[in-house]
């Protein structure tokens, strides 16, 4: 029981009653293994494994206490029974045509569930083959401008809420990355990017409409990809505006993790080489990523670090990593759909900096300061925002004992 302190630090949080519509943005190799996951979850009563609100627990009060909760009993998050899926797909019918073509799991596993995936039905995608040239999708929206698309996905939005009986939704993007560009001035305000979705501006891509019809019918949004989405400052002006959470971005995911931290330019941040200019102020990284057709969805990495230590003397990190990518996104899209329905029933809006531990490229809620890319204060600050809006006190760690 809570003592009266506690109780008056207490967050009010809405229950989560009813069902938790969750909507994907590309049925493809990712949203399909999740949807299968799940449902799997729900029949055999298998733990989703890598799944932090599944299986993850919370330390409450001093270690000598020995209160360690799992979150997803400490929090009220909703349960996977309640969860229904939908999405959006420009190639696929449905997610079990999705999860056989993309050859990540076994027929063994997708026969007990085959029926609950062909029930998944993709609903026709936003898609622009200048922006992901190695996709041709036919199962795409038509419309005059950019602004009929958007509102065809929003009446998307309230049918499926409306069909499904769905409380609440939250839309999470796992669609194919983009081509990366400049923001531009289209992007500056909810003004000019509603006028540029009027005059087809090119420099709109299909994942910003989403990202635009997702906030206008004000469900959660969280951006699984580098793409320019919700961290441009025409959606976080409309997330703010709407009262609804968002945030981003790229899954941190797979083989790829380092890798990608160094394309996205984010190693000054961690190596922080103005801070120790002799252990830092002369980094040379290569990078070089090459897609093997024949592993599919398995990825091998093999990083080499050279590193140096006391007096200079150099040695060597060395991994061979093999992975599954998707297998390893699932449960991080499940954790995000889970904790921003939380975030949304808990009144925050905008940027949810507290989730960066999902991201390798988190968004921060003030633009003008740096991400934090340190895993291990990334996982802090999750936890003690659950601890906090419990009315539970932070742990710091600096007890002693």
């Amino acid at each position: 029981m809570l003592d009266d302190t506690r109780m008056a630090h207490l967050r009010p949080i809405a229950p989560a009653t009813g069902k938790l519509g969750v909507l994907l943005p590309g049925l493809g190799a990712v949203s399909s293994t999740l949807i299968a996951g799940v449902e799997t979850a729900k029949k055999t009563r298998e733990v989703p494994i890598g799944s932090i609100t599944q299986m993850a627990k919370i330390r409450l009060g001093s270690r000598g206490d020995g209160m360690n909760s799992y979150i997803k009993d400490f929090v009220p998050l909703a349960q996977l029974d309640d969860l229904v899926f939908g999405g959006w797909d420009p190639i696929s019918a449905n997610a079990l045509e999705a999860a056989r073509t993309c050859g990540v799991l076994d027929e063994r596993d997708l026969a007990p569930i085959s029926s609950e995936l062909e029930g998944v039905v993709a609903m026709d995608a936003v898609f622009d083959r200048s922006w992901v040239s190695k996709l041709d999708g036919f199962r795409v929206k038509k419309g005059k401008t950019k602004l009929e698309l958007a509102e065809q996905l929003m009446a998307d939005i309230e049918k499926f809420r409306s069909e499904n009986g769905c409380d609440r939704l939250v839309m999470v993007w796992c669609g194919s990355t983009e081509a990366y560009r400049e923001p531009s001035e289209v992007h500056n305000s909810v003004e000019t990017f509603e006028q540029g979705l009027r005059d087809n501006h090119p420099e709109i891509s299909p994942s910003q409409i989403y990202t635009y019809a997702a906030l206008q019918s004000r469900v959660p949004y969280a951006n699984g990809a580098p793409n320019l989405s919700c961290d441009l400052p025409c959606m976080l002006e409309l997330a703010d505006r709407n009262d609804v959470p968002i945030g981003g971005k790229d899954f941190k995911t797979g083989q790829t993790l380092m890798k990608e931290v160094s394309k996205l330019g984010v190693l000054d941040t961690i190596f922080q080489p103005e801070e120790y200019p002799r252990l830092y102020g002369d980094i040379s990284h290569v990078v070089r990523i090459n897609y093997y057709p024949p592993r599919g969805d398995n990825k091998e990495g093999w990083d080499n670090i050279d590193i140096f230590g006391w007096m200079g003397y150099p040695m060597q990190i060395k991994v061979d990593f093999l992975c599954r990518d998707s297998i390893l996104a699932a449960p991080l899209v499940l954790d995000l759909a889970l904790f921003f329905d939380l975030a949304a029933r808990a009144g925050e809006k905008g940027v949810q900096e507290w989730l960066s531990f999902y991201f390798k490229s988190p968004q921060t809620a003030d633009p003008a300061l740096p991400p934090e890319h340190d895993i291990f204060i990334q996982q802090t600050k999750l936890k003690n925002t659950l601890r906090e809006w419990m009315g539970e006190p932070a742990v710091t760690h600096s007890e002693a004992g």
